[in-house]
This record gives structure tokens, sequence and C-alpha cells, in this order.
């Protein structure tokens, strides 16, 4: 088996290279189909996914399962650089879709809960109407239709608040605040899914040996807010940092070029149950097992 990770220097792409290297992700072995199997890692430096003509080039050689893991994550940044976000989170993946689909690979693409509006206090399912609010969940969403079209051996998973051990991403800032702040403020009125990318990629390897295709949602079990989550953080760390609590109004006018986020973005994982099983943990026993490394 050939298998190709783009955005592989990204958190769930070191999340899955390590698996695939490792044999092993946090709950458990991985498929024993991925015994022995060639991974090629590449981010941007390696290969513009941007670039039809570089994308087709690299994936004449043939592979059986492309994961893309590359994207424009920055929420906030998208707002001020649309074009860019659309460039990497719509035409990356429709290049890669298009490429997939004349050398017959599979394709895994990792999407988001922000193409939901979040107007409706019930967890979302995966055929629930999109409607993002931000220009981050408008180009992933563009990323979703794209590789659709074009590719119909798909794999589209949906997760969340995702952290990882490599980049940037909301416990770490916390853990670095926590270290340095007595207080932080968090907002406690936006609810969703915190995820932790290692069982995110193990669900990725899980479903790519199906034929299953379609959108996934893949999120830790249970609901909570930002200020829950940073708190938690703060007690799994042993930190003294007091949460403060705020409304998203209340942030949006001490940062008014912040994007809009969804009040509610937590998801179901309706495909995962109906297909290989839902095996993703509890959010706190997910972050405990991450904190615990």
């Amino acid at each position: 088996m050939r298998v190709l990770i783009t955005g592989a220097a990204g958190q769930l792409g070191r999340e899955l290279s390590g698996m695939l290297a490792s044999g092993q992700a946090e709950i458990g072995p991985i498929p024993a189909s991925y015994a022995g199997a060639e991974v090629v890692c590449a981010d941007a430096g390696e290969l513009d996914i941007t670039d039809a003509a570089a994308v087709d080039a690299f994936l004449a050689s043939g592979f059986d399962v492309v994961f893309n893991c590359a994207a424009y994550t920055n929420v906030d940044g998208c707002e001020a650089h649309e074009s860019d976000a659309f460039a990497v989170n719509a035409t990356g993946p429709a290049n890669l879709a298009r490429a997939c689909e004349q050398t017959g690979a599979k394709l895994v693409h990792v999407s988001t809960d922000y193409v939901f509006p979040g107007n409706q206090p019930e967890p979302r399912v995966e055929s629930d109407e999109v409607a993002p609010l931000s220009a981050y969940g408008r180009t992933k969403l563009a990323g979703e239709q794209a590789v659709a079209q074009a590719c119909p051996r798909h794999f589209i998973v949906r997760t969340a608040w995702l952290y990882g051990h490599e980049g940037k991403n909301f416990v770490k800032t916390m853990m670095r605040l926590g270290n340095s702040l007595d207080t932080v403020t968090v907002v406690d009125d936006q609810l969703g899914c915190p995820t932790n990318a290692n069982d995110v990629a193990y669900q990725m390897l899980r479903i790519a040996e199906t034929e299953n295709y379609g959108i996934y949602h893949c999120v830790n079990k249970g609901t909570c807010s930002w200020a829950d989550f940073a708190q938690a953080i703060m007690q799994e760390a042993g930190l003294d940092c007091v949460v403060a609590r705020c409304t998203s109004q209340e942030y949006k006018e001490a940062h008014p070029e912040s994007a809009s986020r969804p009040a509610y973005s937590s998801l179901v994982n309706g495909h995962l149950a109906a297909t290989i099983g839902d095996t993703m943990r509890p959010w706190h026993d997910a972050l405990r097992s991450y904190m615990g490394k």
C-alpha cells in the first residue's frame, strides 16, 4: 500500500505519520492492512496543493490513499485573507480530488464543524443544512463541495476544536497562558466538541480501509464551552490560573477583527456509528490522555 499525507507537518498530519510508523494509536493498534505501507509525507515545501500541475505530477506515481491534512486553519486570519484561505482550503482539495480520480486513489479530506451556523442548540448530523458564518467556514465548505464533485471515492471528515502534539492549538495556548498569568478570559457561550487529533487520525485510517464513502463527523464525545475546556486544561495541568468567563459579544467588542463563530457546533458521529463503529472517546478522557503524555 502507498499512502500520501499532505499537510504532513501539521498536528493531524504528524499524528497520522507517527501512527503509521508505530502501528499504534492512543486507544490501540491501527488496522493491520497498513503494516509495511509506503508512506510519503508532503508539506507545502514538498507539494503545493494549490498548483494543479504539481499535484498531477506528484500523484502520477500512484497512491492507494491520500490523506489531505493541508489547510489554512487560522480562523481570524481567514477573515483578512479569504482568497489565500480559499486557495488552500478549496482549490487545493479540488486539485487533489481530480488527481485522485484520475489515478484511482481514495481521498480522505478533513473539514470542520464551522460549516454549520450553530444557531440550533442540538448536535448536528452529517446531513444537516450547512451555512457557515466565517471565511474559514466558507472556504472549508467550498473544499468539501469540490472534493465531492471531483472524486466519488471520497471521505470528508468533519472534526472540531482539534488539538495535537504539533503546531498551535487551544490546549497549548491555555497551558502557556496558565503558566504566566493569574487569570485568562475565555468565552462561555460557544459550545462544541474538543477533539484529540490522535483519535481522529485513527478513525481516518479505519474508514479509508472501506468503501463507505461520504461525509463523516469525527469528534470526541460530549459538549462543553471554550471556558469549560480551558478550566479542564488548567485542572489537568495542575495550574492555579483562574478562567474568567465572558460572552461572545464581549469578546467581539474587545477583538473587533475576530471572525464570527458558531454558538453551538457540537457534532454527532452518525456515519462512523453506522459503518465502522464509533470508538471516539469522551472529550475529557481524551484530554487527560493527551495531557499525560
